[in-house]
C-alpha cells in the first residue's frame, strides 16, 4: 500500500471517530427554554400569574412537558440537539383558560404567554346575593428580642500593694518594670435567667494614677462578669457596676394592607412572619381567618411563592359567589 493511500486511510478514520464523538456530544446536550404565564388583561395590575398551566414544547424531534409554579414560571428542557434558529411549538393548556400556540426559536429570548380567561357561553343566573368581601387586613407576629430591667449590681474591691518596692524578682511589676505590683478581681453573678448591661469599672480611691483596669470581663453581656485591678503603688480600690436584666422573646403583632386587583388579594410578608391570618369583614361582620400552612380559606383560593430573599408573596382568588365591598378597577 502506498504512503498515499495510508494516508487517506488514516484520514478517514479520523474523520470517523471525530464524527462519533461530534454525534455523542449533541446528543448530549440540552436546550431549556423558560418563560412565565399571565393573565390577558389590559391593566397591568391585572396581568396575574397562573400556576398548574401544562406547557408542551415540540421541536419536530421530541415533546416535552412542564407545568408553571405559582409564579407562573415554567422550564422546558429539550434534550435533541437544536440548531439555531430552529422553530418549537410550544401549547398552553388550562381548564380555566383557552388554550394558546406560541412559536420561539431556540435559542430565543424569555417568553410570556398571556392566557384568555374561558368566558362562560351560557352564564348560570344567579338570583342570590353574592357574599361581600371587605376591609381586609393581613395579621402576623414576629418575634422580638426585648428585656426587662431587674436592677443594678455594684461591688467594690481592692489590689492590696506596699509602693515603692523595686519589683526585683517579683512575679508582677509596673509597666516599665521598675515597682512591684499587685492585682485585685473580682466577679458577679446576676442569675438565674438574668445578664448584665452596660458594666464598667474604675479605680475609686488610693493612687489611682498608678493603676490600670484589665475590661476584658465586661466587654460581653452574659450572666457573668469579672474585672481585674493593677496597682503599682499603694493599695487602690476599684468599683465595678452594671445594670441586670432578664431577655426575653416576646411575640409582635403586627398588620399589613393587601392590594387587591381584580377577584385577587396580592400581599408579601417577611421571612420571620408567623401566624398569618386574614381579618375581614364577611357581609358585615368582622371574622379573623387563619390562614394555616395548607393556605385555606373559605371565600379565597391561596397560593404562595418564595422569593431569592425568602421573601413570601401570597395571592388569594375570590371564590365563585364572593365579591369585594369596594373592589379596585
Amino acid at each position: 500500500m502506498s504512503v498515499a493511500k495510508k494516508s487517506f486511510l488514516v484520514f478517514l478514520i479520523s474523520l470517523a471517530v471525530a464524527s462519533f464523538f461530534w454525534v455523542r456530544h449533541l446528543r448530549r446536550r440540552t436546550t431549556k427554554i423558560q418563560g412565565a404565564v399571565i393573565t390577558r388583561n389590559a391593566d397591568p395590575r391585572k396581568q396575574l400569574p397562573i400556576a398548574d398551566v401544562e406547557v408542551t414544547a415540540n421541536d419536530g424531534y421530541s415533546m416535552v412537558q412542564s407545568k408553571s409554579d405559582a409564579s407562573g414560571l415554567f422550564t422546558i428542557v429539550l434534550r435533541k440537539p437544536l440548531l439555531r434558529g430552529q422553530i418549537i411549538s410550544l401549547q398552553f393548556q388550562h381548564r380555566d383558560y383557552a388554550p394558546l400556540s406560541l412559536t420561539v426559536n431556540a435559542p430565543g429570548n424569555i417568553t410570556v404567554a398571556a392566557l384568555t380567561p374561558v368566558v362562560r357561553t351560557t352564564p348560570i343566573v344567579d338570583n342570590s346575593a353574592r357574599q361581600t368581601i371587605g376591609n381586609t387586613v393581613v395579621r402576623y407576629s414576629i418575634k422580638t428580642a426585648s428585656t426587662v430591667p431587674i436592677g443594678s449590681a455594684v461591688r467594690a474591691f481592692e489590689a492590696v500593694n506596699e509602693g515603692g518596692v523595686p519589683c526585683a524578682a517579683h512575679l508582677q511589676c509596673s509597666p516599665d518594670g521598675k515597682w512591684k505590683a499587685a492585682t485585685g478581681s473580682t466577679s458577679l453573678d446576676a442569675g438565674e435567667g438574668n445578664e448584665f448591661r452596660n458594666a464598667r469599672a474604675s479605680c475609686i480611691s488610693g493612687p489611682c494614677p498608678f493603676t490600670r483596669i484589665d475590661p476584658s470581663g465586661l466587654a460581653h453581656d452574659g450572666r457573668i462578669i469579672s474585672v481585674t485591678g493593677t496597682t503599682w503603688s499603694d493599695t487602690a480600690t476599684f468599683l465595678v457596676e452594671a445594670e441586670v436584666v432578664h431577655p426575653m422573646t416576646t411575640d409582635v403583632v403586627r398588620n399589613s394592607y393587601p392590594a387587591i386587583f381584580g377577584d385577587a388579594l396580592n400581599f408579601t410578608l417577611p421571612p420571620s412572619a408567623e401566624g398569618v391570618s386574614i381579618q375581614a369583614d364577611l357581609n358585615g361582620e368582622t371574622i379573623v381567618f387563619p390562614l394555616g400552612p395548607a393556605l385555606i380559606l373559605s371565600w379565597a383560593d391561596c397560593n404562595l411563592r418564595v422569593n431569592r430573599d425568602q421573601t413570601r408573596v401570597f395571592r388569594c382568588e375570590l371564590k365563585p359567589g364572593y365579591r369585594w365591598v369596594n373592589p379596585v378597577s
